[in-house]
């Protein structure tokens, strides 16, 4: 897996994983590409600094300082997060075989969240099935 930064032809920058640089490329070709700022599928690799293993693995924790617009973008998102989680089902670890039966008319559509490793979210975002990432809540760590 790897990690891209983006930006798009209105010039916002945001990130994305891929399975390998062909990946991205495939997904570019295909359309499947969209800035969560915009919605444009004009989007291009940005120019981003390399990351460096060292011999030592720590666990990393996303951490930020941002100014009251980006805390308020924060907000939201939890206030987002904490919406689906009460009016969505949790499915736990069968969230990729919910969502493709979700996606292509097995079962009634319904609002879902859980669980689902890189490589089957992956899978889902190359089949065209809507999803997207959960910030994580400070409740959730108790």
């Amino acid at each position: 897996m790897i990690k891209f930064s983006l930006r798009c032809d209105q010039g916002h920058d945001f990130e994305a994983w891929f399975r390998d640089s062909g990946d991205f490329d495939t997904q570019k070709k295909r359309g499947f590409l969209e800035c969560p700022s915009c919605g444009s599928n004009h989007v291009e690799k940005a120019l981003m600094a390399p990351r460096v293993a060292t011999a030592r693995k720590r666990e990393e924790v996303a951490v930020a300082i941002g100014n009251a617009a980006q805390r308020e973008i924060m907000a939201k998102l939890h206030e987002m997060a904490r919406e689906v989680r009460k009016s969505g089902e949790d499915v736990g670890n069968r969230f990729p075989e919910e969502a493709r039966k979700i996606h292509y008319g097995e079962t009634d559509a319904r609002g879902i969240y859980g669980k689902a490793t890189v490589e089957e979210v992956t899978g889902l975002l190359e089949e065209g099935v809507e999803i997207m990432p959960l910030p994580d809540l400070p409740e959730d760590m108790n």
